[in-house]
């Protein structure tokens, strides 16, 4: 956004970049053609046509989006093809739910880690869904085509919506593909994506967390970095090639690509391109938001996530099976804590709001120029100024509803879940069968809840953040149960969680599973769990309605607003923001400039794992066979021209959270790393691209394949890749 904004001012730093700038862009596939002559300026030696192709293989077909049956669009995580058998690799924190998922006190994959010597041994992971794409397709005429200036923003997208299932609907038909219509530049466009999405996913390999999660919260978004954040799965297919739920009869993938794994190494202004499915960016946010996202949004999740880390981190560290309870929903957590404080920290270093008020600005001046386009561009702004204006009080209201009550203590929202059978037994007539199905699925749901869940923890998270809540949000915005909190507990919430914890029917898996077996209305209703989510559901309903109320006139203001940015920059080669649908972005390897009399070098070796070494903190713990690795430099065919084994690189590429796990590429299609971070001094890039800061953290490829050949010995996957020496 930097380079945007300079644009609009007409600086003339534009007028060239050299190789040490980032290049802002998260480009989707089909318009690559705008892009290939720079990327083949900067190293590429492939053709578009090579990168993304309907007709034949390409390395599209190798790139797939993680995520989830209820939300399979809503990519979470990236992933690349491997071999010919389906393999891919992802990072670890994309895995470590899954990993954490099959740990136990006897089987403790997240210490020890996990490896499949033969496909026997691979895990199953339900729930969990592989996406591959198969083409894209501009479609804004068509689903435009009925949009008036006249309508509603409701009409609008009612317009929009019921072409937009026209078209998916279509590109569905006779096949086993998923079609979804996502909207991009605010409703300015719009774009088909088809999708083959496969369900049965296994964990086929994991480093030990020491490993995977080297340097724990302290390095997360830091470099010098020296974290081997990988995890291995495979996709598996109906014995037709399908797409098909988990059966032992089930084939692993035959994809229509794979990514060859380069061992050769990457040195500095290598070029380097990363395919896959970012989550989300706010490039074009106005100032009006900035203020509300670091004031509301960055610094409540940070206060109210340090005290809920706290209390989950000291309980972890005293009692085995709760650290593998609870460490995923740490790690969780813990990622867009950090995230959100060094954000504002680069934000406000940046000066990003006087960036956003620039564009602002230069954007009124041409408003203004003509009366017709003033008329209808001229007021977005102010349009967008009073929405957030009017909605402070409710958004910080609904920002602590949302991490210190929903994302807080687990059981009152667990409890919930329980209104269906509230429903069924308020009936005047009883409905048996219905009655009898929703038990059995609040006794399927519960094991899967009580398998992470510890009562003692989740107490003193109800006591924390309850206690936090009620010290920042007026009276009068609170749930009504916490009204009777003040008249009957004076607010001590230790004393309310203590009264909870005790005398709930879901406390307890044993306790909720006997009340299942004869389950009474009174008994429901009067449980003081129940009581508690009820009242913070109903709260945050309300709080959505009053947020909803500015809705339509904050869309339509930027839409707007944005629609007058593309025409300002139409001679300029834009890229939509993230929305979780594959993308592709490039830069070059290299280093950066963090601050005056600094210069970071864009790689590590693994010499920095054992200077980090620190056997008192969980953090830096280094597995004895790591260090005798080391000792004896046996680093097999995986060290670099000096003799050190790398560990991580840079690349100036533009990335976000979607990206992890993504492959770093290089000019030849090889797999050089992948993508598992961004750094610290650039946090701001979601929302204000930083051209000289911006750097993607790597785990380098050649780390990855020694720890599984030499700490692991899994040459069974070795043997599967196509390696290049």
């Amino acid at each position: 956004m930097r380079k945007f904004a300079s644009l609009i001012l007409g600086l003339s730093l534009l007028l060239s970049y050299s190789n040490a700038k980032a290049d802002e862009g998260m480009w989707l596939l089909s318009l690559l053609n705008k892009n290939v002559a720079e990327m083949q300026a900067k190293g590429l030696k492939l053709s578009a046509d090579d990168i993304y192709n309907i007709n034949k293989s390409s390395l599209k077909d190798a790139i797939v989006g993680l995520g989830s049956e209820g939300r399979p669009f809503r990519h979470f995580c990236t992933g690349e093809i491997i071999s010919d058998q389906g393999l891919f690799l992802t990072n670890h924190h994309c895995g470590f739910n899954s990993i954490q998922s099959h740990s136990t006190t006897e089987h403790d994959y997240l210490s020890d880690g996990f490896w499949a010597y033969n496909k026997k041994e691979e895990l199953t992971n339900p729930g969990i869904t592989a996406s591959i794409l198969v083409r894209m397709q501009d479609v804004s005429e068509e689903v435009l085509s009925t949009v008036t200036d006249e309508m509603t923003e409701e009409e609008r997208y009612n317009a929009i919506e019921k072409i937009a299932v026209e078209i998916e609907k279509k590109a569905e038909e006779g096949s086993d593909y998923k079609a979804n219509v996502q909207s991009m530049f605010e409703g300015n466009q719009y774009f088909l994506f088809v999708y083959v999405i496969y369900r049965d996913v296994r964990l086929v390999g994991a480093p030990p967390q020491s490993m995977g999660k080297f340097g724990g919260d302290t390095d997360n978004w830091m470099w010098p970095r020296h974290t081997a954040d990988f995890s291995m799965f495979r996709i598996y297919t109906g014995p037709d090639g399908k797409p098909a739920s988990y059966s032992e009869e089930n084939i692993p993938l035959k994809p229509n690509h794979h990514l060859p794994v380069s061992a050769k190494g990457v040195e500095e202004q290598d070029f380097a391109m990363i395919m896959g499915f970012p989550g989300t960016t706010d490039r074009y946010l106005t100032s009006f938001g900035l203020e509300e996202t670091m004031k509301i949004t960055n610094q409540n999740r940070y206060d109210i996530r340090t005290l809920k880390l706290d209390i989950m981190k000291k309980d972890m560290l005293k009692d085995a099976k709760v650290r593998i309870q609870y460490a995923s929903k740490h790690a969780g957590s813990a990622n867009y804590w950090k995230y959100s404080n060094e954000q504002n920290k680069a934000l406000a270093k940046l000066n990003t709001m006087g960036h956003k008020q620039e564009i602002e600005k230069e954007y009124l001046a041409w408003a203004d120029k003509k009366s017709k386009r003033e008329a209808k561009y001229g007021k977005a702004l102010d349009m967008i100024a009073q929405v957030y204006a009017e909605r402070k009080e409710v958004m910080n209201s609904n920002s602590y509803l949302r991490e210190a009550l929903l994302s807080g203590a687990e059981m009152p929202i667990f409890a919930i879940q329980l209104g269906a059978l509230q429903s069924l037994l308020t009936a005047e007539t009883q409905d048996t069968e219905a009655i009898e199905k929703t038990i059995e699925a609040l006794r399927e749901g519960a094991e899967g809840f009580y398998k992470d869940y510890n009562a003692p923890t989740d107490q003193k998270l109800m006591a924390g953040m309850y206690k936090m809540y009620a010290e920042n949000i007026t009276a009068d915005q609170q749930p009504t149960i916490f009204k009777t909190f003040s008249e009957k507990y004076s607010n001590d919430f230790d004393k309310l969680a203590e009264y909870v914890y005790g005398n709930s029917i879901c406390a307890t898996s044993e306790s909720f599973n006997k009340f299942l077996d004869a389950p009474k209305l009174e008994t429901l209703e009067n449980d003081i769990a129940f009581q508690i989510g009820s009242s913070i559901l109903d709260k945050y309903k309300e709080v959505s309605g009053e947020l909803s109320k500015g809705a339509e006139q904050l869309q339509k203001g930027k839409r707007l607003f944005v629609d007058g940015l593309m025409q300002i920059n139409k001679k300029k080669n834009l890229a939509p923001d993230a929305n979780s649908s594959i993308r592709l972005t490039y830069g070059n390897v290299g280093g950066y400039v963090p601050k005056d009399g600094v210069y970071y070098k864009h790689f590590t070796t693994l010499k920095g794992v054992m200077e980090k070494e620190d056997p008192t903190n969980d953090e830096f713990v280094v597995p004895a066979k790591l260090k005798e690795l080391y000792n004896k430099k046996d680093f097999g065919a995986y060290a670099n021209k000096e003799g050190n084994l790398p560990v991580c690189f840079l690349t100036n590429s533009d990335i976000t959270g979607g990206n992890s796990g993504s492959p770093v590429i290089n000019g030849k299609g090889e797999l050089i790393g992948t993508a598992f971070d961004g750094n610290s001094e650039a946090m701001s890039g979601d929302i204000d691209f930083e051209e000289n800061l911006q750097r993607c953290i790597n785990l380098d490829i050649r780390y990855t394949l020694f720890i599984i050949d030499k700490f692991a010995g899994a040459k069974n996957l070795i043997d599967e890749m196509t390696i290049v020496k």
